[in-house]
């Protein structure tokens, strides 16, 4: 596509990393995205560098860099800029290099969790990444608090009912079994994953977790990414997030993995 081709102002939104697809339509249905001094309407069509485009009264730069990174989160740290009562963000552990770049979150973390975290500039790739149509395959550790019988894992690939929707994983397998202590490694594979999903699962089963780790997503994995650093990705990179991953555990499964059926 030519820089002055028209597109769906939507999609230019994403583009130019001020939100994802979705949230751009969202604010155009709100009123707050204006194209030449007029209401923008979604599906309209500007042309890049030709017509004025505003979201919230600020003008949008559409020359940003495509620039993608993987973190290693630390605990402790949140995903959102928004959150008042957690200040400190995963933001604020970027290099220089990439001040002023408007970064989002493609899949968050919690704050208690920690591990692989992609960060990026281009608003249509973390569509892409968060879409649930894509079915991209994330990896996580879990280490429990207690012990967990090999005879329930198949509970977590079933699913569990919390207030109306079902709550499940992929796979999952014991990693390690050690019958004289009171903790328990497990790995675990999700094509979703909605807001601390893993841990409230595991909490309807009565276990809480002790810590929670994503070393994976795609064929991308965390290996070689110190703590609280990042690596920007390449092309190639960036491909390993929609390849489909070779069956792998962490450590070694006590017995064949449950998955759903």
């Amino acid at each position: 596509m030519s820089p002055n081709e028209p597109i769906r102002i939507q999609k230019h939104l994403a583009e130019a990393a001020i939100c994802s697809r979705r949230a751009a339509e969202k604010l155009i249905e709100e009123g707050e995205v204006w194209a030449n001094g007029k209401m923008a309407t979604i599906g309209q069509k500007i042309t890049p560098g030709e017509d004025k485009i505003t979201v919230s009264g600020q003008t949008v730069n559409f020359t940003q860099a495509k620039v993608t990174l993987a973190m290693h989160k630390p605990r402790g740290v949140v995903c959102s800029n928004d959150d008042p009562h957690n200040p400190k963000t995963v933001f604020d552990l970027l290099p220089k290099d990439f001040t002023g770049l408007r970064f989002f979150c493609a899949g968050r973390l919690d704050k208690d969790s920690e591990g692989l975290l992609i960060l990026t500039t281009d608003g249509e790739l973390a569509n892409r990444l968060m879409h649930p149509s894509n079915l991209i395959v994330k990896r996580y550790h879990v280490i429990l608090k207690d012990a967990f019988p090999s005879a329930r894992l198949g509970q977590l690939t079933r699913g569990v009912m919390i207030e109306g929707e079902k709550l499940k994983v992929e796979t999952a397998a014991l990693v390690n079994p050690d019958r004289s202590k009171s903790s328990t490694n497990l790995d675990v594979h999700m094509h979703h994953g909605k807001k601390r999903e893993i841990r409230q699962l595991f909490i309807a089963l009565r276990h809480n977790v002790k810590r929670l780790r994503r070393y994976q997503i795609g064929s991308l994995r965390l290996k070689g990414i110190p703590l609280r650093a990042v690596k920007q990705l390449t092309s190639k990179d960036i491909a390993l997030l929609f390849k489909i991953p070779r069956p792998h555990f962490m450590g070694k499964p006590s017995a064949k993995p449950a998955s759903r059926s």
